[in-house]
C-alpha cells in the first residue's frame, strides 16, 4: 500500500548578505587586491555601499578591472575567504529554530556555492563571473545584479514558500540590501552603513553574528 509523504514545510525564512555579513570583507575588493587594483575597485565599492552609485553600473565597473585574471586563482581566493565570527553558529541555531537560511549576495558564485556548503545554507542567489580560456574576461551577469534584486528574488521565495513577511528575517549591511528590508518584519543592519540602518529596526554593532539570534 503506497502512502504519500509529506515533507516538513519551513516555516520561517531568514536571508543573510554575504559580503561584509556572512563572509569578513568584501569579495570583490579581495579579488582586486591579488590582481593589483585593489584601491580602485574599493573606493568604488564604498560608493556603492553607501548608496552613492548605483549599484548595477558599480558592479559592471569594478569586475571590468578583473579582466586577465586567472579562473583558478579567483577561484582559490574565493574559497579562503574569511567568514564572520558566529556564521557556523548562526545558521544552525536559526535551523533548529524552522528558519530556511539562504544567502543573497550581489558577489560570486565562486564563492557563494562553496560556502553553502561550508555553512549548511539552504540556497544562495549571486552572480556569475565569466571567464574565457581559464581567464576572467570582465563581464559579469546573474541573479543579483541590481539594486532591485534581493527585494525582488525575497518576493519570489515567499510566494513559492508560503512565507509572511512576519516570518521573514533579513540580515545586511549596505545599500543593496535596502530593497529586502520592505519584505521582512525583522530587518537587521549588521555592523552596517548608516544608509542600511535608517531602514533597520534592529541593529548589531558586535561583528558577532551569534547576537542575531536574541532576535529570534
Amino acid at each position: 500500500m503506497n502512502q504519500s509523504i509529506n515533507p516538513i514545510k519551513p516555516t520561517k525564512l531568514a536571508v543573510f548578505d554575504f559580503d561584509s555579513t556572512l563572509m569578513d570583507g568584501e569579495t570583490i575588493e579581495i579579488l582586486a587586491h591579488h590582481h593589483g587594483v585593489g584601491q580602485q575597485v574599493a573606493t568604488i565599492t564604498a560608493q556603492a555601499m553607501a548608496g552613492e552609485l548605483d549599484f548595477y553600473e558599480s558592479l559592471k565597473a569594478r569586475t571590468k578591472m578583473l579582466q586577465g585574471m586567472s579562473e583558478t586563482k579567483a577561484r582559490q581566493i574565493c574559497e579562503n575567504l574569511p567568514l564572520n565570527p558566529g556564521a557556523h553558529e548562526v545558521v544552525c541555531g536559526l535551523k533548529t529554530k524552522g528558519y530556511l537560511v539562504v544567502c543573497f549576495s550581489g558577489g560570486f558564485k565562486l564563492a557563494t556555492i562553496y560556502f553553502k556548503k561550508v555553512l549548511g545554507l539552504d540556497a544562495e542567489f549571486s552572480n556569475t563571473l565569466h571567464c574565457k580560456n581559464g581567464y576572467l574576461t570582465g563581464e559579469v551577469g546573474g541573479e543579483m545584479m541590481f539594486g532591485s534584486s534581493k527585494g525582488e528574488m525575497l518576493a519570489t521565495l515567499q510566494d513559492l514558500l508560503k512565507i509572511l513577511p512576519a516570518d521573514t528575517l533579513v540580515v545586511g549591511d549596505g545599500a543593496n540590501d535596502v530593497s529586502m528590508f520592505a519584505y521582512a518584519d525583522k530587518k537587521i543592519a549588521f555592523c552596517a552603513k548608516e544608509v542600511l540602518k535608517k531602514q533597520a529596526n534592529i541593529i548589531i554593532d558586535k561583528k558577532d553574528l551569534t547576537e542575531v539570534l536574541a532576535y529570534v
